[in-house]
């Protein structure tokens, strides 16, 4: 019988060994699920971002089906980074990412800042992924005017901590929501997320 990982995702002790254990059928088992996070966020960026020629990032790149979706939707100067090894490899078999790197889930992602004024973290941010911090790492790593776009799923949203992220930055006025909708995530397990566009000012 075949391993899901699906139902360990959001309590992990080690996601690097998860997600690398998990590459060979991840796309398969996300995909029976109906996964619809990619697509959603995609077309909102498109939707707000001025130009899709823009050096854009995807950040927690996967297997590369966020990657996918960010070219469908018109994007053409994409890299990505992620912790895991293995999905990465797989990433880089998809073949339209300028730059693919590894990076660590402890630190700030290597790349200078102002670099890309376009992130997309799909999929990425919440329990067993990458901490709350993580959106104000990248945030700080925009230029002015940067957009970053990530999803928060049902899971994340239980904990405040990852909305409380999106305060800092918004209520202040360092920066603007420029989009947020709920909608479908893993539909076939009932699982929905929020995504979110942000302009850094």
């Amino acid at each position: 019988m075949e391993k899901k990982f699906l139902d360990t995702t959001y309590a992990l002790d080690d996601a690097k060994a998860h997600y690398d254990a998990w590459t060979a059928t991840y796309e398969a088992e996300i995909g029976e699920n109906g996964y619809a996070t990619p697509g959603r966020l995609a077309k909102a960026l498109r939707d707000v971002v001025p130009n899709t020629d823009l050096p854009t990032l995807d950040f927690g790149c996967g297997t590369g089906l966020s990657g996918l979706a960010l070219r469908l939707n018109g994007f053409r100067a994409i890299d990505g980074t992620d912790t895991s090894p293995a999905m990465l490899a797989a990433a880089h078999e998809k073949g339209f990412y300028h730059r693919l790197w590894l990076s660590s889930p402890e630190d700030t992602p290597l790349f200078l800042p102002e670099s890309y004024p376009v992130i997309a973290a799909v999929g990425v941010i919440g329990p067993g992924g990458a901490p709350a911090q993580t959106i104000d790492r990248l945030m700080r790593l925009l230029p002015k005017a940067g957009l970053l776009a990530f999803s928060l799923n049902d899971t994340a949203l239980e904990a405040q901590t990852y909305e409380w992220q999106i305060k800092n930055w918004v209520d202040p006025g360092a920066a603007r929501l420029r989009f947020r909708e709920n909608g479908p995530h893993l539909p076939k397990i009932d699982l929905n997320s929020t995504i979110y566009i942000i302009e850094k000012k």
